[in-house]
This record gives structure tokens, C-alpha cells and sequence, in this order.
């Protein structure tokens, strides 16, 4: 038993050690290009001698300095604000710091985005935008992967049936994002129908009841959640359908019905177990998408999410929103594939995880 524990437990410190390294190389990586490699240390200098320049020469006390004094005005201070923002370091060396401060989550402060309180620090920015993308993503998310489960599950009771065609057929409608078809169901139901907003997350201004307040959320809701769900729900159909096909032609399954057990039972013990490891995975990395929100999608309907937010970060070079956003992403991504290694051991016997070389 000891020889068991120590195993596993040198297996959970070299697996977390890779799974560190590899964030720790992905946060650097992106502190990297999201400031175009250093480029965007001189585009920043250019931008603080700028503002000095027009500050010294809109201030009505420096009107009778002479050129050079006022010149020596702006190289004084535009050296101070670069110190400051410690750009008079090498990019090497910021980058490293950078990246050390975003690996202990110390996001720093916003270069030009603020949040709706007003603060410039990167939590404070990101937490507001997360509960908006949790409504959308996670109830449209959920919603998709429910409803393709169990459909999938009734279809692969019914191979060769009219709707099995019909949803074979369609899976290929999935190749297309959900904000494309967002697109046509702003057309259709906000510009020819007008009986749903073109976007926005409530009404402008917002209901001051609750009720009123929930029933705008709802109405606001409706069209980028329909996107969302008509963008990926036939090819999940088909997907988890043929899991579900598969493990049902196996040869238990079919002793198992020769012995009489009914369909429910065989369902849950022989088709829907072995299919519990691909499921749960598809659950855990639709779970951490949520937090990247969709980024277009967010930008079509105007919903002030995550994905949203980070795009409007790209748009402006705003570094510390950008890493912050990656990095949370890349510390979830890390432990769900940290804690699906333990869990299809747990779920699958055949799974054996080899733990200091052993089976």
C-alpha cells in the first residue's frame, strides 16, 4: 500500500510540474506577443513624451521659457513617467517580471479599460464582465450539452430512422459559428419581425423592478442563446450518437441482452459507462470555455462579457487585460486536465495510469 501511495504521489508532482511548465511557457509566450516582442515599449514612450509635450506646452506658466527650457521640460518628465512605468528597463527583463507577477495572479492594473465602478485594476474589470458571460455561455452551454446527450442517446435507440437521417444530414450545419447564425436571427427576428432587440443585455435604461428586470434579461437572451445552441447542436447530436452506437454493438451488450435485462439497464450499465470518461471530458472543457466567453459572438449581440471585453483589449493593446484573461484560462485548462487523469482511473477500469513505471 505504501509503494502504492508513494507512486502516486511522485506520478502527482511530476504531472503537476508539467502541467506548470507548460502554463509557465504559455503566459510567456503571450506577455511576449501582446507586446509585439518589446515593440510596444517605444510605441508607449512615444505616447507618455506626447501627453508631456502637449501638457508643458498648454500650460499657460511656461509661455515665457524659451524653446530649449521647455525642451528640457519635456525630456525631464517624460524620463520620470517612463521610469515609472519601467520602461527604462529591457523588454527581457520586464517580461520576465511580467510573467512572474501574472503566474502569482497579481494582475496589476488596466491600461485603458476601467470597469463599471470605475477601477483600473484587472480583477476588479474581470469579475464584472463574468457574470454577464456565466448567463449567456453557461445556461447556453448547458443547455446544448444536455439536450444533445439525451437526444443522441433517444436517436441511437432508432439507427436508420427518419429523424437518425435528418440528423446525420444536418451535422454539417454546424460548420458555421454560432455568431454567423446570430447574424441571421438578428436579421430575421430584430430587423424584419422586431419582436426581439438587435443586442445588449437588458433595456436601455434598465427596468428598475425586478421582475421588469428579469423579463428584458430573458428578451435580451433569447437570440445570442438560440445562436449559441443552433451553431453546435446537430454535429453534438451526432457525435455523442455514434459514442452511443458503438458501445451498444459490443459483444456484452449483447449477452446482456440475451440474458433479459431491460434496455434502461443496459443503457446505464453497458453503454452509458464506458461513454462517462469522453463525456465528462467534453463537460469539464465546455465548463473552462466559459470563461474565454465568445468572443465574437459577445461582440455581435453587444454583451458585455468576458469575450467581449477581451476583444475590445486587443483592439487598444491593453497587455495587462490580455494576459489576465489568458492566464486564468491556461491555470483552469491546466487543473481540469490535471484532475481527468485521476478521474478516468476512477470512472474506467482500463485505464491504468503508469505511476513510477509501474500498471
Amino acid at each position: 500500500m505504501r509503494e502504492i501511495l508513494a507512486r502516486m504521489g511522485r506520478y502527482t508532482v511530476l504531472r503537476a510540474a508539467v502541467l506548470f511548465l507548460t502554463v509557465l511557457i504559455a503566459i510567456y509566450l503571450t506577455v511576449v506577443i501582446a507586446n509585439w516582442g518589446g515593440a510596444m515599449d517605444e510605441a508607449r514612450r512615444s505616447e507618455i513624451r506626447f501627453e508631456v509635450t502637449v501638457a508643458v506646452y498648454a500650460n499657460p506658466d511656461y509661455l515665457d521659457l524659451p524653446q530649449s527650457e521647455l525642451q528640457r521640460l519635456v525630456d525631464e518628465m517624460t524620463a520620470t513617467r517612463v521610469r515609472i512605468a519601467g520602461l527604462d528597463r529591457p523588454f527581457i527583463e520586464r517580461s520576465l517580471l511580467y510573467t512572474r507577477n501574472a503566474v502569482i495572479l497579481n494582475l496589476g492594473r488596466s491600461e485603458s479599460i476601467i470597469s463599471d465602478t470605475g477601477s483600473r485594476m484587472v480583477r476588479n474589470i474581470l469579475l464584472d464582465r463574468l457574470p454577464s458571460t456565466l448567463l449567456l455561455i453557461a445556461t447556453s452551454q448547458l443547455l446544448l450539452f444536455f439536450l444533445a446527450l439525451f437526444a443522441a442517446l433517444f436517436l441511437s435507440r432508432r439507427y436508420g430512422s427518419f429523424l437518425d437521417r435528418l440528423t446525420v444530414g444536418l451535422a454539417p450545419t454546424s460548420a458555421a459559428p454560432a455568431w454567423f447564425y446570430g447574424l441571421f436571427l438578428i436579421l430575421i427576428f430584430a430587423a424584419l419581425l422586431r419582436v426581439l432587440p438587435w443586442g445588449g443585455m437588458t433595456d436601455a435604461p434598465p427596468p428598475q423592478t425586478t421582475g421588469a428586470y428579469a423579463l428584458s434579461l430573458l428578451k435580451h437572451l433569447i437570440l445570442p442563446m438560440g445562436a449559441v445552441i443552433i451553431g453546435a447542436l446537430f454535429a453534438s447530436i451526432y457525435s455523442w450518437r455514434t459514442f452511443f452506437l458503438m458501445y451498444s454493438s459490443e459483444d456484452y451488450v449483447e449477452l446482456a441482452k440475451a440474458k433479459g435485462l431491460s434496455s434502461q439497464a443496459i443503457e446505464r450499465r453497458y453503454i452509458l459507462r464506458p461513454t462517462l470518461p469522453p463525456i465528462l471530458t467534453s463537460f469539464l472543457l465546455m465548463l473552462i470555455t466559459l470563461w474565454m466567453g465568445a468572443i465574437v459572438l459577445e461582440t455581435v449581440f453587444n454583451w458585455p462579457g468576458i469575450g467581449r471585453l477581451y476583444y475590445q483589449a486587443i483592439q487598444v493593446n491593453d497587455t495587462p487585460i490580455i494576459v489576465g484573461v489568458v492566464v486564468i484560462f491556461g491555470y483552469l485548462l491546466a487543473a481540469t486536465v490535471f484532475l481527468l487523469d485521476f478521474m478516468y482511473a476512477a470512472l474506467d477500469p482500463r485505464v491504468r495510469m503508469n505511476i513510477g513505471g509501474g500498471r
